[in-house]
């Protein structure tokens, strides 16, 4: 039996207690491409010689930049099993930050998914001295694939790679992992092995999955979260399907029909946005049943009752199976982390028999800190569950959250100042984020420090908070809610153009574009309406007085949003930098 201490042994494990024909599942074409257990790590032993042959020693690092496949994972154990360090890297990020990545890690060889990224590379490749080779996992014209790699390595014995192998210790450096930061450079988290492992295994008990289950997989690997997910399937024994893009998910969960997957808030509210949608095209009594239904999810909780569970049990059979059905028929559990998830959404899907589990990490931490699940009275609504047992959280006096464990990071690569600001004498890693607990075990984010600001009147806003609780409008699609040093609190609105248009049409609204749309009267009315609902929640020195309806979407590739989907405040604040002075005038 494979002792599992390095990232690399889960694959190894899975071949020793699992393993399968449909280990790791690509969607080529329409088509779904399986490779076993044992072709991933014949591939990735090939991998590794081949490297060895080019001259990748035990140290060295090098770039991965790619989608979701099974080749990241071959190449993943390749790099780390000869003691080498992947650098996995968003495809999203611009140029700049590819080149300070890449120098400041000393990238030695980068593999990337497609032509798009080879030239993004090749273009910045005389700035980076240290940079050799670069292979594509798609066949593009005038680059290296990577299947040379392993040609590269056909007459290097097995034993160099197993004798390296054998030295990798469980403290030494796995990953650097450059944090998508909302200012600044990003900055390399040093993971070691013993981290992630760690972190794996001490996750395993909040998985309601064993071996033969399916997963979809769709964030991006390059984020810890998805990667550490990964290691904890392939240690289960767990299928994993990759989706074919972000456009196809839908699609591919109905095809798969998966068991489990991960997913970061904003999927969840547009998949509710959507089912919302499809209630409100209803008439008669399934709209009154649908909405009947809705409500009744609203109230979930752990023991609502016998008179609560009959209704539950009528509403699954007439409406909520048909959400189930949607998701492929299957789902046990959909795990959602990166950023907070509105609790009144998360009741919903419990009551619909398909729970959400939300944790709470970041990459400092492997990621995971806190997770709810559904064994040993792990649910509790507005949480995100207790602490792993390796980890230790302690709420300092000023609400910030501490984390100490196994799980917590080297450092940051290069940046001992920096990393003497986030992690103490006493090795208690300041997360930046306010908490407290909740029945004594379960952990309760209550807003970021820094994104927390105070109104000229001297009361506190948490505007990620109320942010979440706004996009569960069908008629939002991203919000920020502003005010610091004003008088009152505002928001700039995104529309959610899709659903917005229908209702416009319902109404006989006449537009020639979205920027005449959003400045219609009747459209103006009806957000204001949406805004006083969830107003209505808040206290009345939170609540919005006053927003904006914009028309051009934030989004990664403008600069607004991380690769994590997080909004990068400064930049939006600078953007709409007239829009806001228009509102506090």
């Amino acid at each position: 039996m494979t002792k599992i201490t390095r990232a690399f042994d889960f694959a190894y494990h899975q071949l020793d207690k699992y393993p399968q024909d449909d280990c790791l599942v690509d969607k080529r074409d329409g088509k779904w491409i399986k490779t076993s257990t044992q072709e991933y790590i014949n591939k990735a032993m090939e991998m590794s010689r081949g490297l060895l042959k080019m001259g990748i020693k035990p140290g060295d690092k090098v770039g991965l930049i790619s989608n979701n496949r099974s080749e990241w994972n071959i190449a993943d154990v390749a790099i780390l099993q000869i003691g080498a360090v992947s650098v996995p890297i968003y495809p999203t990020i611009t140029e700049k930050e590819y080149t300070y990545i890449f120098n400041n890690a000393e990238i030695k060889l980068c593999v990337v998914s497609d032509e798009e990224l080879h030239q993004k590379v090749v273009s910045i490749k005389p700035e980076i001295p240290t940079l050799g080779e670069i292979f594509t996992f798609n066949k593009v014209e005038g680059a290296r694939h990577w299947k040379e790699i392993l040609e590269e390595g056909k007459d290097v014995p097995n034993s160099e790679v197993e004798t390296l192998r054998d030295k990798v210790d469980t403290e030494d450096l796995a990953t650097l992992i450059y944090t998508s930061g909302t200012t600044g450079l990003p900055k390399g988290v040093m993971l070691t092995h013993k981290n992630l492992v760690s972190n794996v295994l001490d996750s395993l008990d909040r998985v309601p999955v064993a071996e033969n289950a399916k997963a979809l997989s769709f964030l991006p690997v390059c984020h810890v979260f998805e990667r550490m997910i990964l290691y904890l399937y392939q240690y289960i024994g767990v299928s994993v399907y990759f989706a074919e893009s972000l456009e196809t998910v839908g699609d591919d969960i109905r095809d798969v029909k998966p068991n489990l997957f991960t997913a970061v808030p904003r999927l969840i509210e547009k998949v509710y946005a959507k089912i919302i949608a499809k209630g409100e095209e209803l008439t008669g009594v399934k709209k009154a049943l649908f909405f009947w239904a809705v409500k009744l999810g609203q109230e979930w909780d752990i023991d609502k009752g016998a008179i609560y569970n009959i209704k539950l049990k009528i509403a699954r059979k007439l409406i909520f199976s048909k959400w189930q059905e949607a998701l492929g028929g299957n789902i046990d559990v959909i795990v959602s982390g990166s950023a907070a998830l509105e609790s009144s959404l998360m009741r919903v899907f419990y009551a619909a028999d398909m729970p959400i589990y939300e944790g709470y990490g970041l990459t400092e931490t492997s990621p995971v800190v806190s997770v709810i699940s559904e064994f040993n009275d792990g649910v509790r609504m507005g949480t995100v569950g207790k602490v792993l047992k390796s980890v230790e959280v302690k709420i300092a006096d000023t609400g910030e959250i501490l984390v100490k464990g196994t799980n917590v990071m080297k450092g940051y690569y290069k940046a001992p100042e920096k990393t003497a600001e986030v992690i103490d004498k006493d090795g208690w890693f300041h997360t930046g984020d306010k908490g407290e607990f909740v029945d004594t075990h379960f952990l309760k984010i209550t807003g970021r420090i820094k994104q927390i600001f105070k109104t000229s009147g001297g009361k506190y806003i948490s505007p990620e908070l109320m942010e979440n609780k706004f996009k569960l409008s069908p008629f939002i699609e991203q919000i920020m809610v502003i005010g610091e040093n004003k008088k009152h609190t505002a928001a700039l609105i995104i529309p959610a153009f899709e659903s917005l248009k229908v209702w416009a049409d319902y109404k006989k609204i006449i537009y020639a574009s979205d920027e005449q749309l959003i400045k219609n009267e009747q459209v103006i009315d009806k957000f204001d309406r949406e805004i006083a609902k969830y107003n209505a929640e808040f206290a009345k020195w939170e609540t919005v007085k006053k927003f904006v309806l914009i028309e051009k979407e934030w989004s990664i590739e403008t600069g607004e949003l991380t690769p994590t989907l997080k909004l990068k405040r400064n930049i939006v604040m600078e953007q709409c930098a007239s829009i806001v002075e228009g509102i506090y005038a």
